[in-house]
């Protein structure tokens, strides 16, 4: 069976690799929090970082870029940002959670793996998916994907173990259902489509990883 999520109970248990993203996502923002207090810099720094990091479709049409290869680079540059620190935060809490059963199952280097396969999906996703032009910023989409490799394992060891695949169902119904409440929530500002986009890249990578379940979890 796949490791349920939960929170380490100690700080020194949460592995090297999330404390590295841990620290790439943070620094961007309390550096923009800093300058929009007045203690450096300028306000106008965050618009700039969402002008050359975030996710901007219009780029993959005839917008000129602000540097050669943004097209390509925000990607990946646009889960480095955010709208803030509470949106910082709630997304590191969630690396946490569910990035430990995931470092826990592959190894830290499969975990990048998984966690920038994801990143990138969802990037596609809200590329292909969104009739709009609205910038799009945050780690949501290399999370969701860190939920669509536990859920891939979920199915694939209860699929072996010839258990009911319901509780998996019932997971994805719920993300689902989480989406929906956030998107009326936020009056319809909610990137679901990079959340699904994660979702499926994060699967699709958590079985390119570890196709099978682990050593004495198959009858």
């Amino acid at each position: 069976m796949a490791v349920v999520p939960q929170f380490p109970s100690r700080l020194r248990d949460v592995p090297l690799v999330i404390w590295v993203i841990l620290i790439a996502d943070s620094l961007p923002e309390l550096v923009l929090e800093g300058a929009g207090a007045g203690l450096w810099g300028s306000p106008r720094w965050r618009d700039l970082a969402y002008s050359w990091a975030g996710f901007w479709p219009g780029l993959l049409h005839n917008w000129q870029p602000n540097y050669p290869s943004q097209a390509l680079a925000m990607f990946v540059t646009y889960g480095f940002v955010h709208l803030g620190i509470t949106h910082l935060l709630g997304n590191m809490l969630v690396l946490v959670w569910l990035g430990l059963p995931v470092v826990s199952r592959v190894g830290s280097g499969r975990f990048l793996m998984i966690y920038f396969m994801s990143m990138i999906g969802g990037g596609l996703g809200y590329a292909l998916l969104s009739s709009g032009l609205t910038p799009m910023v945050g780690a949501s989409g290399a999370l969701f994907g860190l939920a669509g490799a536990w859920v891939a394992w979920e199915y694939v060891d209860r699929f072996t173990a010839g258990q009911m695949l319901w509780p998996v169902l019932r997971i994805v119904a719920l993300l689902a259902a989480l989406n929906l409440v956030s998107w009326w929530a936020t009056g319809g500002h909610l990137a679901w489509q990079t959340h699904l986009g994660g979702f499926v890249a994060g699967w699709i990578a958590a079985l390119l990883a570890d196709p099978r379940p682990r050593p004495g979890e198959a009858p």
